[in-house]
């Protein structure tokens, strides 16, 4: 699994909160949002980030296409302008199995 998978109780994430839920630098998330239209957090007076858990769902959408599926930057832009539903989907199923599949890892060294 390539991010730490926890849950999204808060309304609003710090910048080093999301990160560290992603296990990605800032500068990383920071990027991303000036690539990816899509992903447009609150930003206070002095310019710190606020991120919902729609924001956090686009980063996780990002993480998965570029990181575990190896799309370019652009392909990514591409496939969530086009396709966001069946992304979002592909990558629930994804983490669904990965969840899946150390549960029976779990399992097996129990045994």
């Amino acid at each position: 699994m390539g991010y730490k998978e926890k849950e999204i109780v808060k309304l609003y994430y710090s910048i080093g909160e999301v990160a560290e839920m992603m296990n990605v630098n800032t500068s990383l998330i920071r990027y991303w949002e000036k690539e990816f239209d899509l992903l447009k957090p609150k930003k206070s007076a002095n310019g710190e980030r606020s991120f919902t858990k729609e924001d956090i769902t686009i980063i996780q959408l990002i993480y998965h296409l570029v990181r575990e599926r190896g799309f370019t930057l652009d392909g990514a832009k591409l496939q969530l302008k086009s396709n966001l539903k069946t992304a979002q989907r592909h990558m629930l199923i994804v983490q669904k199995l990965q969840h899946l599949r150390q549960f029976l890892v779990e399992m097996k060294e129990q045994l």
